[in-house]
C-alpha cells in the first residue's frame, strides 16, 4: 500500500489515468479546440494588421550652428546619422503627449476604435488603446521602429508613415517656439544698434556741414594754415582760418567722441548681425529631423490573433487541468473505497 501511494503521481500511475478516462479527456479536448476556434474567429477577435517603420534621428539639430556658422565648431555633420542621445530624445518625443494628440486628432481615434465620447473614462480607453496598438522601441543599431497595430491593413501603414512626418513637424514646432524666441531677441538688439549708428552718421552729417570733418587733421592743418597767413600779414585769411579754429575746438571733441563710438558699433553690429543670421535661419527654415530607413507597407496577413496558438495554448492549458482533475478524482475515489471497506469490515468481523 505505501508503495502504492510512493508512486502515486508517476508516469505509469498518469497513463494508467489517462487510459481509464481516455474517452471523457478526448471528448473534453474536442470541445476546447471547437471553443478555441470558434472564439478566435473575427466575429469574436478582431484581427489586426502590423506594420513597420524605422527611421534614424540626424545628428545635429540646428541648421545655423552647422552650415553656416563660423563661430561654432563641430564634428557633427547635418547628413550624419544620430548616436544614443540623439535616439533617446527621439523615443522622448514620439512617446509625448504633442505626437500622441496629434495622431489621435489627424486620425480621428477615438471614433475609429469605437470609443464614445459620453462613455465611462473615454481619454482612459483610447489612452490604452493608443499605447497597445502604436508603440516605439530603440533597434540594436540605434535606430527607432514604429510599429503600428490596427483592423484597418492600409491605415496601419499609412499610420506608421505620418508618425514620422509628425515626428519631424513636432521636433521644429518645440525647436522654432525656442528659436523664434531667440531671434525677436536678437533682433530687437540688431534694430536698436543699427537705430543707434544711424543716429550717430545722422550727427556726424550735422557737423560735417559745419566743416567739422577731422578734428586732427583738419586742427594740424588750419594751423599750418594759420603760420603761413600770419606771415603774410594777411589778416582777412587768418580771421577766416580761426572762425575755422574756433568752430573746430566746440564741436571737434563732440565728432571724435562720435567716431570713436560709431567704431565699436560697427565692430559690435559684425558680431549681432552675424547671430541675428543664424538666429533667423533656425526661427524660418525648415530641416529634418530623421532619416527614414524603412517604410511601412501594408501587410497582407493579420498579425493578431495567431490561431494556432490559441488553440495549443487552450489544449495544453485544458489537458494539464484535467490531470489534476482526474488524480485529484481518482484519489477521493481510492479513499472512500478503503473508508466504505473499513466500514464494512467493522460490520462483519467474523467474515474473512
Amino acid at each position: 500500500m505505501e508503495e502504492q501511494q510512493h508512486n502515486s503521481y508517476n508516469s505509469k500511475y498518469l497513463c494508467k489515468l489517462l487510459i481509464e478516462y481516455r474517452k471523457p479527456v478526448f471528448i473534453i479536448l474536442a470541445i476546447a479546440a471547437l471553443f478555441a476556434i470558434v472564439f478566435s474567429t473575427p466575429f469574436f477577435i478582431t484581427p489586426l494588421y502590423k506594420s513597420t517603420a524605422i527611421i534614424y534621428p540626424t545628428s545635429s539639430n540646428s541648421i545655423s550652428k552647422v552650415l553656416i556658422s563660423t563661430t561654432y565648431q563641430s564634428e557633427k555633420d547635418i547628413m550624419n546619422f544620430g548616436e544614443d542621445e540623439q535616439t533617446e530624445q527621439m523615443l522622448q518625443v514620439l512617446n509625448s503627449n504633442r505626437v500622441r494628440d496629434k495622431v489621435i486628432e489627424r486620425f480621428d481615434l477615438m471614433n475609429h476604435y469605437d470609443i464614445k465620447a459620453d462613455s465611462k473614462y473615454p481619454y482612459t480607453k483610447l489612452n490604452k488603446l493608443y499605447d497597445s496598438r502604436i508603440k516605439f522601441r530603440r533597434t540594436e543599431y540605434n535606430a527607432v521602429k514604429i510599429t503600428v497595430l490596427d483592423a484597418d491593413a492600409a491605415l496601419a501603414a499609412q499610420m506608421a508613415n505620418d508618425i514620422t512626418e509628425i515626428f519631424d513637424s513636432t521636433m521644429n514646432q518645440m525647436q522654432k517656439e525656442v528659436a523664434t524666441q531667440a531671434f525677436r531677441l536678437v533682433e530687437d538688439e540688431y534694430n536698436t544698434l543699427c537705430a543707434e549708428m544711424a543716429q550717430l552718421e545722422d550727427s556726424l552729417n550735422t557737423l560735417r556741414r559745419l566743416g567739422v570733418f577731422d578734428y586732427e587733421s583738419q586742427v594740424e592743418m588750419l594751423s599750418q594754415q594759420l603760420a603761413i597767413e600770419l606771415g603774410k600779414g594777411n589778416t582777412q585769411g587768418v580771421s577766416n582760418i580761426q572762425k575755422q579754429l574756433d568752430i573746430i575746438a566746440e564741436y571737434g571733441g563732440a565728432s571724435y567722441a562720435i567716431n570713436e563710438r560709431l567704431d565699436n558699433d560697427r565692430l559690435q553690429l559684425s558680431l549681432v548681425k552675424s547671430k541675428y543670421e543664424e538666429a533667423k535661419v533656425d526661427a524660418t527654415e525648415y530641416i529634418p529631423h530623421k532619416f527614414v530607413v524603412t517604410s511601412a507597407f501594408q501587410a497582407e496577413r493579420k498579425t493578431y490573433p495567431v490561431r494556432w496558438i490559441i488553440v495549443t495554448v487552450t489544449l495544453l492549458s485544458t489537458f494539464l487541468l484535467l490531470i489534476l482533475c482526474i488524480v485529484v478524482f481518482d484519489r477521493y475515489k481510492s479513499f472512500f473505497l478503503r473508508e466504505a471497506t473499513k466500514e464494512k469490515a467493522s460490520k462483519n468481523p467474523d467474515k474473512k
